[in-house]
């Protein structure tokens, strides 16, 4: 009996559709003949704490206040303990500004990112991994059935990636249900949102699995660990320091899930291995340059 997913139940679904996130666009194809095709926006988005300018980030446009919070919250700015007064967005200066009952200033972590502009990724990197030293992630367990159900649902709901391309996509699960579908022209910015719509409706981590389209890097474990998720899987690879500290937190990293494969690089005691992988379809294997 061949292999079947269960219905998905989305909270939030991507929206292909949504005229304002793509435009189409005339050119020549390699027949010169004229085509038009669908390509994705990407618009400037300021992330101000209180009164304070953090970053302006490049972005699709949906979602900016769970981004805005997802943000803040995954760089340490916005604390667990925080109580958040007010989220304003405004679409005509592309803005959005979260305040909290806490007076924030963050001016000495900002001029440190400008001072040092060629790494200022590194700069960030380094705020980040402070807040795994005492991180402890939840002893949950994955069924590896939950994972291939999660991964053909995934591949074949409709999304921005398959009408435009040029996007990451970023879902958060339960068991083998995706539960929100994030995409962004950066996988951080889908992460961060989801991050953000965790913050706001104060959704439990313990439970939850993180599926991304991408590479599984040391940016997105990091954000992963941070959000408390214990699992995170791509049907992507892996880059060597992503690898490394996904070991040093416990947090089990799952890649290459492609048909009937997938390969565990950490945290594998935490997999249940129940399903029957001959009614799972097979890919035709790729060399690693495919990969």
């Amino acid at each position: 009996m061949p292999f079947s997913a269960p219905k998905p139940s989305y909270v939030i679904a991507p929206t292909p559709k949504v005229g304002r996130l793509t435009r189409t666009v005339s050119g020549l194809d390699h027949n010169r003949q004229n085509q038009q095709i669908n390509v994705v926006e990407e618009r400037p988005l300021a992330i101000y704490l209180n009164s304070q300018e953090i970053v302006t980030a490049m972005t699709i446009g949906d979602y900016p206040e769970y981004l805005a919070v997802g943000y803040l919250r995954n760089q340490g700015m916005l604390l667990p303990t925080d109580i958040i007064t007010g989220i304003d967005y405004d679409e005509e200066v592309a803005a959005v500004i979260v305040r909290t009952v806490r007076e924030t200033n963050y001016e000495d972590k900002l001029k440190k990112k400008t001072r040092t502009s060629g790494c200022a990724v590194g700069t960030v990197f380094g705020d980040m991994m402070e807040g795994l030293d005492d991180l402890t992630l939840p002893a949950s367990q994955v069924r590896t059935s939950w994972l291939y159900a999660l991964a053909h649902t995934i591949n074949s709901t409709p999304s921005l990636y398959l009408e435009a391309g040029a996007i990451h996509g970023s879902v958060l699960c339960q068991k083998d249900q995706p539960l929100v579908y994030m995409e962004d022209v950066g996988r951080h910015n889908a992460v961060d949102k989801i991050a953000g719509w965790m913050v706001m409706e104060q959704a439990e981590a313990t439970d939850k699995i993180l599926y991304t389209t991408g590479r599984l890097t040391s940016e997105m474990v990091i954000k992963t660990a941070l959000m408390g998720i214990a699992v995170l899987a791509s049907r992507s690879g892996f880059t060597a320091w992503g690898v490394k500290i996904a070991q040093q937190v416990g947090l089990t990293l799952i890649g290459r899930m492609r048909g009937q494969r997938f390969i565990c690089l950490s945290g594998e005691d935490r997999l249940i291995w129940d399903a029957d992988i001959s009614r799972i379809k097979a890919e035709p294997k790729r060399n690693a340059r495919q990969r």
